[in-house]
Formats: C-alpha cells, structure tokens, sequence
C-alpha cells in the first residue's frame, strides 16, 4: 500500500521529506543561517622586522630569487612568509609589484633591525591617520632583534633580569596585538624563532665559554614567547597563532626528516650583505632547498615557506 502512495503521490512525499530534513538542520541552502562565510580580508597589513620586510627595490633579507634570463632580483622569486599569506588572497604589497597590473592591497611597516618599541611606533603611526575592521588581516612577527639586544647585555645584567626584559617585551608585544583584536580586527601573529639554534648563538657558544651561551639566548626567546602566549587574547575568531619557534625546532632537531643537511651555518658568503645576498652569492655547497639559515640570525627561503604555510591555514582556518 505505501508502494502505491509513493507511485501515486511522489511530490507529497518528495515535499514532506524535505519539510523532515529543514526541520532537522539537514539543508544545504546556501541562504543557511549556519553556513560560515570564508574569510576574505580587503587588505593585509604587516608589522616586523627583517623576517618579513622587503625593500622599496623588492630585495628580501635572505637569498633572493634571480630571474634565470637575466639574473637580476626578482622579488615574486623567494617570496617571504608574509608574502605568501598575501598571495593566498589575490593581494600584493606594494614593495613587490614588478609589473604594476595590480593595484597593491598590502601595507608593509616592518625593516631591518625594528624590535617590538619600534612595531608599536609604527602602529601608533598607522592608526593615527587609519583606522582598523573586520576586513583587515594585520601580521606581526617581531622580536628576534630585541632576543639579541637583551642578550648583549650579559653578563653586565645577570640572567634573571634579563630574562624578566624579555618576558616585558613579550608581553608588550602582546598587547599591541590585543590592541587590534578590540578594535574588531584580524591578526595572524607569529612566535620568534628560537635565537639559541641559530649559527650566531652556535659561534657565541664558541667563542664565549664563561656560560652556555647558546642556552641562554634560548631561554630569552622561550621567556619572551611564552609571554606573547600567555597574554594573548584566546579567542581565535581575532587572532591566529602560528608557531614558529617549534616548527625550527623541529626542523633543527630532526634534519633528515626535513631533507635538510646543513642546520648550523648560514648559507650566503660572509662578505654579501643580508639584502644582497642570492643564488649566485651561496657558499659553494649550499642550497636554499637544504639548508636551514640564510645568515648568522635569517631562515632560508624554504624555512619561510614553511611558515608562511602555516600562517595560510590560520588565516583560512580561524573562525574569523
């Protein structure tokens, strides 16, 4: 008998199975009132240092990419890690648009050398004269210079005082990025990496044996990254963390794992500066692909990528 209904009334029953799965929160309307809308920012604003800074003739600090007919610089070529985020939205910064076919969307506040003070004067700058909203992705990965600052000061300051510096910038670090988040803007914030694997620490440790001091430039970045954790907003519908610190860690702990062979030197010749340094100024068994530092303090390209990567899946990911 209910054979006979369905051949008899298809569209009732077609009509009230629908009605069942509305009812259950089964539809795929695109009109749902559940469905979340893909983040897509209208801009990209980034703060930092060298890590993230390009220069107005499109250099990086690191080993730039070469055009291969006219081995010139080519800034679309080794791109940094926030250049990466920026390119996974169809935008471009304005230090990198080589061609001008595109009107650029991304603002660019970070330089060689600038620590946390320096971020947040630029900040101050920025929203002086602008203002931020739901539509603005704002990146900050700073404080490698400040490891490094605090760090010369020993042993005329002892360890415990430096450490507690470091744990003040972390933290002020923090409350500029905060800063955003209650002005209902989006931040992807990376950790520094961890200053005591770099081959600068490596050559302190070397040359300096009154204490380890390739341990203590890792506890000042640990001090100073477990501040910035610590005092962030947990709320990830403003601000995505992205942990670089463990993904070099990891990276310099296990090599081989990574395809890497060479995680104690920096790759580009000592006598080529950071801005100038490219594929045709390596140390002559060196490979952008297989090493794991650019200089005594930068990450090869391939490291970036890794964590531009993941500043990718944050930004896509987070519920912003």
């Amino acid at each position: 008998m209910f054979r006979a209904f369905l051949s008899r009334r298809p569209s009732a029953v077609i009509l009230a199975l629908a009605a069942l799965l509305a009812s259950c929160g089964g539809s795929s309307s695109s009109t749902s009132s559940n469905q979340v809308e893909p983040f897509k920012p209208n801009r990209i604003i980034s703060f930092g240092d060298e890590t993230s800074a390009i220069l107005t003739d499109g250099r990086h600090f690191g080993v730039n990419g070469l055009n291969p007919e006219t081995r010139q610089f080519d800034c679309t070529l080794n791109p940094t890690w926030n250049q990466q985020l920026a390119s996974s939205f169809g935008m471009i910064y304005a230090q990198c648009n080589p061609y001008g076919l595109a009107v650029p969307q991304g603002k660019l506040f970070a330089e060689a050398g600038y620590r946390v003070s320096d971020v947040s004067d630029k900040l101050d700058q920025f929203l002086a004269d602008d203002h931020l909203g739901p539509k603005d992705l704002v990146t900050f990965l700073v404080g490698m210079n400040d490891v490094i600052e605090i760090y010369r000061q020993f042993p005329a300051q002892n360890r415990e005082s430096l450490i507690a510096e470091a744990k003040a910038r972390g933290t002020r670090l923090a409350d500029l990025i905060n800063r955003i988040a209650n002005a209902n803007g989006r931040v992807i914030v990376s950790t520094i990496y961890d200053m005591g694997l770099t081959p600068f620490a490596l050559m302190e440790k070397e040359n300096r044996t009154d204490v380890d001091r390739a341990v203590l430039l890792d506890d000042l970045s640990q001090a100073f990254n477990t501040a910035l954790r610590v005092r962030l907003l947990n709320d990830g519908r403003y601000i995505g963390l992205v942990l670089a610190d463990e993904t070099v860690q990891q990276m310099a702990r296990f090599p081989y794992a990574f395809g890497l062979a060479n995680v104690s030197q920096g790759a580009c010749r000592s006598n080529v500066s950071a801005q100038s340094c490219s594929s045709d100024t390596l140390l002559a068994d060196a490979a952008i692909s297989t090493w794991l530092w650019a200089t005594d303090t930068l990450l090869t390209p391939s490291v970036q990528s890794r964590i531009g990567q993941i500043a990718i899946q944050r930004a896509h990911n987070n519920p912003f």
